[in-house]
């Protein structure tokens, strides 16, 4: 329990002369209040007629709104605990109103006003924090590939300035990890995204979507999916491109859906950090002492020159980028199965969540909610299981191309190029003529898939980023089923 009270002076769109602000002049209704709990923080939404001026006061589990000469509305309803929320009274003093949140005892608050926006008006917002949670630190390891400066190591020994990274120690003890597929679902809380016109919300979309992404990555031998958001609440950008780094992800998917105020618009759309966007991240890396202190590709900038960081840097950005630009192809082609995409290439623009400078990110708009069309097809739970499916369908052919070493994909790779060397040699029968095996290990076929209850060959298709028509010419398939048991090959095109 905290003894002593501190104060935090915050004016919200008025401006004072004073070190205090001063209270509203026009008194302001306070109509709601809605909360959301995430894994780092809670926030408390206050939603608002007009502008306010406030003073925050904190101690012994409770954070304290002195609002002034505003006042409760009539039909405001107290939200019901969550996180570090415990629950909301009020009360009048000398004619100000003041609200007391009851807090985690152990909660550090921050605050801010928002101006009208997303369909909201004023708000007031009021996130807790574990405290010195914003204070922490993490050096995050990366695994997504190849970094492209390897340590040294002689008789065992590293230098203090270099760390090994999970592939590493993977080569090294013959291990086969998981690849680490990270899932944002973009927006969240009181960020809402685009609204369709039927009034579907962007962040409730994204989230399905991802969810769905994330059960099908889990499924797959050799993966593990790594949520951002796994429920209504909003993560600030930045922070969701550092929880990947943070769980050493391999890639980064952020999930989306897109708006233009023409609601003729429509077709999905795959995006990667333009250019320009990894120019200035980079400025941004190199100038900051906190950020060279992590690892980049295994490697910290922070011992490093400021040339040498830069040129190391580079490389790892170099190689980000053209990961990404391979990985958003093939979920762009795997898309294109479902329906008409926007423009038909891979689109570039300075996202915030893509500037990860070492692993491989792509932003996936999964169509218009603003087209009323495909509005509708987006609220759609079946549609929703078809769009993860086809952007799983082309990231796991990204790591079936380019396996991390280390990896279960290398292994399989490995296995089935063995496989394939031992299916060219000639078998001899018993009359002395030569035979080969089957044709399903030659190299046109990429895998084999077993098929489960409730897939079908247009399912089983997007999951692997090929044709309904290749691949039933890959298993001589004339008609439209395919039985539960059966054993596919999957072409290589």
């Amino acid at each position: 329990m905290r003894a002593s009270l501190f104060r935090i002076g915050l004016i919200a769109l008025a401006a004072t002369s004073a070190g205090f602000p001063a209270l509203s002049a026009r008194a302001a209704d306070v109509r709601a209040a809605r909360v959301w709990a995430g894994p780092d923080y809670t926030r408390v939404v206050f939603d608002l007629s007009g502008p306010v001026s406030y003073q925050l006061h904190q101690g012994d589990g409770k954070v304290q709104i002195d609002l002034g000469n505003d006042r409760l509305a009539s039909e405001f309803a107290t939200p019901s605990a969550q996180g570090r929320f415990k629950g909301l009274s009020s009360r009048r003093r000398g004619g100000r109103l003041e609200l007391v949140a009851d807090v985690d005892a152990h909660s550090a608050p921050k605050s801010f006003v928002l101006k009208p926006g997303g369909g909201y008006g004023y708000r007031l917002v009021l996130d807790l924090y574990p405290d010195g949670a914003s204070k922490t630190a993490s050096a995050p390891v990366a695994a997504s590939a190849p970094p492209p400066v390897m340590k040294a190591v002689h008789a065992n020994k590293a230098t203090p300035s270099e760390v090994m990274t999970l592939r590493q120690v993977a080569e090294q003890m013959g291990g086969q990890r998981k690849v680490v597929v990270a899932v944002d679902a973009g927006h969240g809380g009181d960020d809402p995204g685009a609204h369709g016109p039927g009034g579907t919300l962007e962040k409730n979309v994204t989230l399905a979507v991802a969810r769905q992404l994330a059960a099908l990555i889990n499924k797959q031998p050799g993966m593990q999916a790594v949520l951002t958001r796994d429920g209504d609440y909003f993560i600030p950008l930045k922070r969701r491109y550092q929880i990947a780094r943070e769980k050493n992800a391999d890639m980064f998917v952020s999930i989306h859906a897109d708006a233009f105020k023409n609601g003729d618009a429509k077709g999905s759309s795959v995006w990667v950090l333009s250019p320009r966007g990894k120019t200035s991240e980079a400025a941004r890396w190199l100038a900051d002492r906190e950020n060279r202190a992590d690892l980049i590709g295994g490697v910290s900038l922070d011992d490093k020159d400021d040339s040498l960081a830069a040129v190391l840097l580079d490389l790892q950005q170099g190689y980000a980028m053209q990961a990404s630009e391979s990985i958003a192809g093939n979920v762009l082609k795997a898309l294109g199965h479902l329906g008409p995409t926007h423009r038909g290439y891979v689109e570039r623009a300075n996202f915030v969540v893509l500037r990860s400078p070492d692993v491989p990110s792509i932003l996936v708009e999964t169509a218009f909610i603003s087209n009323p069309a495909e509005e509708r097809k987006l609220r759609d739970p079946t549609h929703q299981t078809e769009l993860a499916q086809a952007v799983m369908g082309g990231v796991r052919n990204y790591f079936e191309s380019t396996p991390p070493p280390g990896t279960w994909f290398a292994a399989e790779a490995a296995r089935r190029s063995g496989a394939m060397l031992a299916a060219a040699q000639p078998d001899t029968d018993s009359s002395g003529s030569s035979a080969v095996t089957s044709g399903r290990a030659d190299a046109s076929v990429r895998d084999l898939h077993r098929v489960a209850r409730g897939e079908s060959l247009g399912s089983i298709a997007r999951q692997y980023g090929v044709s309904v028509g290749a691949l039933k010419s890959a298993n001589r398939i004339d008609g439209n089923t395919v039985h539960a048991g059966a054993v596919l090959a999957i072409p290589a095109g």
